[in-house]
């Protein structure tokens, strides 16, 4: 009986794991991973996120700053809407910049030259008022080109991950004078 009862003993050692140990060891194991794959996930989306800002930055930077240049460098305003503006560029030339809505673009178009500055643009308005300040921070607003000194430009884009828009940059206000 003895001899039996060792073997038994022995036989349990050997066998290994229960059919419980087994769902729980199982169970532990696939919170472990589930936590894993959220965590790579997050990390993942921050990453395009952040790369996603630095992009939107870039562009409105730079668009700004082509913007700026050619409107103060340009001789006159010839034609304007809240989403178009149409100049008398430094070499006698026409220079345009349009906003499409349904693109979500703003293009610069001087000759046969077309460049598009701005993409996913969600909003972008243009505004024109004249050179003098009514209270020291607000123009004086006008509808007439010839009177037209100020453009004031705004705009918000955005971009999407996984179909949801989570990056917004935004240029609230741009006033830029013409100088000639």
């Amino acid at each position: 009986m003895r001899i039996s009862k060792i073997i038994d003993q022995a036989r349990r050692r050997a066998s290994g794991m229960t059919l419980i140990e087994m769902v729980v060891a199982s169970g532990v194991g696939t919170l472990i991973l589930t936590a894993v794959a959220f965590l790579t996930m997050f990390g993942a989306r921050s990453f395009v996120a952040m790369g996603n800002y630095g992009d939107l930055d870039r562009k409105s930077r730079n668009a700004l700053d082509t913007l700026s240049r050619e409107v103060r460098q340009s001789r006159a305003l010839t034609a304007f809407s809240s989403t178009k503006l149409v100049f008398q560029d430094n070499d006698t030339n026409t220079l345009t910049y349009t906003y499409d809505a349904t693109a979500h673009t703003l293009t610069r178009i001087k000759g046969t030259q077309k460049v598009v500055l701005l993409t996913g643009c969600d909003y972008l308005n243009f505004d024109i008022s004249q050179r003098n300040p009514s209270n020291g921070f607000s123009f004086y607003p006008t509808t007439n080109v010839s009177t037209a000194k100020l453009i004031d430009v705004s705009w918000k884009c955005s971009r999407t991950i996984l179909g949801a828009k989570v990056n917004t940059e935004s240029v609230q206000t741009a006033k830029i004078v013409i100088r000639n």
